[in-house]
């Protein structure tokens, strides 16, 4: 059994990197602390080849990557697509992770979808087009809308995830309406689960339209005893599954990595094939 904590994310953890780390240089330290990371920026725009290449070189042999899928493929742009015009992206985006492919260092690809992505026959069947064009590849399904885990929905959702081999993303998020989904702690792929902490902060959960959301929104600190209630929920889930990645988004006020710290020291985990650390010029 097998269990990975890391990121969504390596920019903007600033209680990992030494003073005046660069930019460029921050995945190489991030790699020295944790095994696993999300690529984000492959929500926004589908990655050069050559930014993959360079992310590669910069972690060992052991790292790996979840990458998120790009906001086209999801439906976050809002826009109407033929098929044809969605196998396109699909190809453009298969194309752009093939680097990580060909290294064996895909943890899983993730579909997040909106919060207006809710059940309905078309919603369904994009799913399953979205599994057959990208059949080769672990496929992790996070829903932001509740209606999938209502009373009328939830079983046969977790019977079509397992029945089409999608990797139940878990969430620990606040409970603020339609726009968000409850913890479900379902295994529904026999390889892996993903985990993912956005926080509980009810306040800022629908804050979108803000020009500030991404300051309030994941703005939160999990506390010890939270910690430690999902160190039993991992123990409970490694019963179904081979590994398990735990994914930390609170940091709108700096604070996944250190909860991620915690939660590794809790599960008494102890990586090794890290990149090696960087020692403090003074430290002997």
């Amino acid at each position: 059994m097998s269990v990975k904590i890391g990121l969504t994310g390596w920019g903007d953890h600033q209680s990992l990197y030494p003073e005046q780390t660069r930019s460029d240089e921050k995945l190489s330290v991030y790699a020295s602390h944790f095994p696993v990371v999300e690529v984000d920026t492959a929500f926004y725009a589908i990655q050069p080849v050559r930014h993959y290449e360079k992310w590669l070189n910069q972690t060992p042999d052991t790292f790996t990557f979840v990458i998120k899928a790009f906001q086209q493929l999801t439906g976050h742009d809002r826009e109407e697509r033929t098929v044809q015009q969605a196998k396109d992206i699909i190809k453009a985006y298969e194309e752009s992770i093939q680097p990580v492919v060909e290294a064996g260092k895909v943890q899983s690809l993730l579909f997040q979808f909106p919060p207006w992505f809710d059940v309905r026959k078309e919603h369904i069947q994009k799913l399953r087009l979205i599994k057959e064009w990208l059949e080769p590849y672990p496929l992790a399904l996070e829903f932001r809308n509740q209606t999938w885990f209502n009373d009328k929905y939830k079983e046969q959702t977790l019977h079509f995830m397992k029945e089409h081999q999608w990797i139940h993303t878990i969430c620990d998020e606040p409970q603020a309406g339609e726009g968000s989904v409850p913890l479900v702690e379902s295994v529904t792929h026999p390889a892996q689960s993903l985990v993912r902490f956005h926080g509980r902060n009810l306040h800022g959960w629908n804050k979108n339209g803000r020009k500030d959301w991404r300051k309030v929104r994941f703005l939160y600190r999990y506390n010890k005893q939270e910690l430690e209630e999902w160190a039993n929920r991992v123990k409970r889930l490694q019963e179904e599954t081979k590994e398990i990645t735990l994914l930390f988004n609170n940091n709108s006020g700096g604070d996944a990595a250190d909860n991620a710290r915690q939660l590794q020291d809790i599960l008494n985990i102890e990586y090794k094939n890290l990149n090696p650390r960087q020692m403090d010029l003074f430290q002997f």
